[in-house]
């Protein structure tokens, strides 16, 4: 890959030419399918032994990959295809305001791949990407899908879009976040109408780079929001340092929240830390009234789940009736 990864992904032809490095010499076996393709990938991996370093590519990639990467590449070639030639859309599931008459909030964006007419799970298209480093062009693109989705549906200013990322996907947030706010300026979308919220929030382990990103999302006028909030990451020490607009409360806590009081405990526990730092809470998740109601009650300020609404390529009224 080129580029720390962030480069056009190279596709897989059906046929051409298979070049092989070993020990300084190189091969070219021609291929006419990729059953062929994979046979002979197959083959370097048996022949391959401590003492040897094999690299191949196909006449249509730029670099060199080890046998097994490029195999993973092969098998997948439809999902590599499919990331390539961007074949997805973006699905809006709302969010209300808890607080004030169950207003329409906010929606959050969420990817919905397709290949060939068919749909692709997004969490296996992610972790297609992820295994072959194609997830920071796969990040980037999400985020563009989702301001463009955006800004064709003619959301109301007032109502804001919940926008995913991957922290992994951004190692210098100065830089590899220009691309999304010229996005945003070619759409003609103001950035406090944005959130840009982190989707893995229990993976990440670098909480200084975290910090940096935030910062940069909030220089340039954006709002930011920590999802899937658990006990790891609702202490006060963790989210004073992040200082996010948003916490999204994972749904394990919120699922019959309404008859459990360990989850009841824990609720209450993150809307005293959030009220502290004024940080607003967000509930996901909620699929039976007697959530909503209790989240209702105890202060939680915004819902999001089922019961509210599925994710759908269109958008709602401004209001919800519950």
């Amino acid at each position: 890959m080129h580029c720390t990864d962030c480069g056009v992904p190279d596709n897989i032809q059906r046929s051409g030419v298979l070049f092989i490095k070993k020990d300084q010499v190189q091969e070219d076996w021609n291929y006419s399918s990729f059953e062929e393709l994979e046979q002979l990938l197959q083959l370097q991996l048996l022949s391959q032994d401590d003492s040897s370093q094999i690299l191949v590519k196909i006449s249509s990639q730029r670099g060199y990959y080890a046998p097994d990467q490029l195999l993973d590449l092969v098998k997948n070639h439809d999902l590599l295809e499919l990331i390539a030639t961007n074949s997805f859309t973006t699905h809006f599931q709302p969010i209300i305001d808890l607080q004030k008459n169950d207003e329409i909030f906010a929606y959050e964006c969420l990817l919905r791949p397709h290949w060939k007419g068919n749909p692709v799970p997004p969490f296996k298209l992610f972790e297609f990407a992820r295994e072959t480093n194609l997830h920071n062009y796969l990040d980037q693109k999400a985020r563009e899908s989702s301001i463009v989705s955006g800004s064709k549906q003619k959301i109301p200013t007032h109502v804001k879009l919940f926008i995913n990322f991957l922290p992994s996907s951004i190692y210098n947030p100065e830089y590899c976040l220009q691309h999304t706010f010229k996005i945003v300026r070619e759409n003609n979308i103001s950035p406090d109408q944005l959130v840009f919220e982190v989707v893995e929030s229990e993976k990440i382990h670098d909480i200084d780079h975290l910090e940096s990103i935030f910062k940069t999302y909030k220089k340039s006028g954006m709002q930011v929001a920590l999802d899937d909030v658990g006990a790891g990451y609702a202490t006060l020490e963790v989210l004073e340092k992040l200082q996010p607009n948003f916490v999204k409360i994972d749904r394990d806590y919120i699922s019959h929240c309404d008859t459990t009081l360990e989850k009841q405990l824990f609720l209450k526990s993150v809307i005293n830390i959030a009220t502290k730092l004024n940080i607003k809470v967000l509930a996901e998740g909620i699929e039976r009234m007697e959530e909503l109601q209790f989240c209702r009650d105890i202060g939680i300020h915004y819902g999001q789940g089922y019961l509210i609404g599925k994710p759908s390529p269109d958008t709602l009224s401004e209001t919800m009736a519950f």
